[in-house]
């Protein structure tokens, strides 16, 4: 396990890595980011930024390519059946609009979120942005805090 964590560690395969898994981890498949980033992080003190800009990048993009299934989903399913209205626990989400985007860092029901947002044709980029906020927030958040907790060199000194 060393050994793996050590080649995963290594900057020229780190970053790659926590773009992969952050990309998937923001699509609907249940996987977590926030340890292969602390991973790298731990065992690298100096890709602090770094790594935080490429995991939120990745999961960015995850969660977009999320938007565009939930929009092409609608627009399937409108070529099968007309829709007469949206179902009352969209509702909600409309009401928020792109702003619910900032939610997408949400465990379980955040990247349905990003789908969602897609589905109802909500403005892509004003998603997205949202979605990169929330996501970089929580990726800096959660980093800063596991390093506080298991402390390592740390890279803003």
């Amino acid at each position: 396990m060393d050994q793996w964590l050590q080649w995963l560690a290594l900057p020229q395969h780190g970053l790659s890595t926590v773009f992969v898994v952050a990309f998937i981890s923001a699509t609907l498949l249940p996987m977590g980011s926030e340890p292969v980033l602390f991973g790298l992080v731990k065992l690298n003190p100096d890709l602090f930024w770094p790594a935080i800009l490429v995991a939120t990048a990745g999961n960015t993009l995850g969660g977009m390519f999320s938007w565009w299934m939930g929009w092409g989903t609608h627009q399937a399913v409108n070529r099968l059946r007309p829709s007469s209205s949206d179902k009352q626990a969209l509702k909600w989400l409309e009401k928020l609009g792109p702003k619910a985007c900032l939610l997408s860092w949400l465990p379980v029901v955040g990247d349905p979120i990003c789908a969602l947002a897609g589905w109802l044709h909500m403005p892509f980029w004003h998603c997205s942005i949202y979605m990169a906020i929330g996501k970089f927030l929580r990726y800096l958040i959660m980093t800063a805090a596991l390093l506080w907790v298991f402390p390592a060199q740390w890279p803003l000194a």
